[in-house]
């Protein structure tokens, strides 16, 4: 089993990231962090990397099951989305699988959560292949 689901589309980095916030949203997700790593690196270790996002998406409703079955589900919280420039004009977006991430713990209820939210990240990740059809 994989651990995350990914698409490629073309177009500029910005653009790539607005179209992801918007598909996150149609299906139900806020964008609680942003994370931009090439800036970060750039800061803290001096060094250049590619364009690369880390996205913080949360399910509230989800979020709220998910805490319900397992108080400490915290610990994997919020869903991570990431957006990489592959340097060939093209870029990466990849969702976790949180039902791959969930399997060490041993709660049917959660399970349960995690399916939904599996399947929701992998709508959001269709429904970008499709826009790049």
């Amino acid at each position: 089993m994989t651990y995350h689901f990914s698409t490629v589309m073309n177009g500029p980095f910005e653009d790539a990231v607005e179209a992801t916030k918007a598909m996150l949203k149609q299906h139900g997700f806020g964008v609680l962090t942003s994370i931009d790593v090439q800036t970060t690196l750039k800061e803290k270790l001096g060094v250049d990397f590619r364009p690369y996002r880390i996205l913080g998406a949360c399910n509230p409703q989800m979020a709220y099951k998910a805490l319900q079955a397992e108080d400490k589900i915290g610990t994997m919280l919020p869903c991570n989305v990431i957006l990489q420039d592959r340097g060939d004009g093209t870029i990466e977006i990849s969702a976790v699988d949180p039902v791959a991430s969930m399997q060490a713990i041993d709660n049917p209820a959660l399970g349960e959560v995690a399916q939904k939210v599996r399947e929701q990240l992998k709508a959001v990740i269709d429904g970008i292949a499709a826009m790049v059809r």
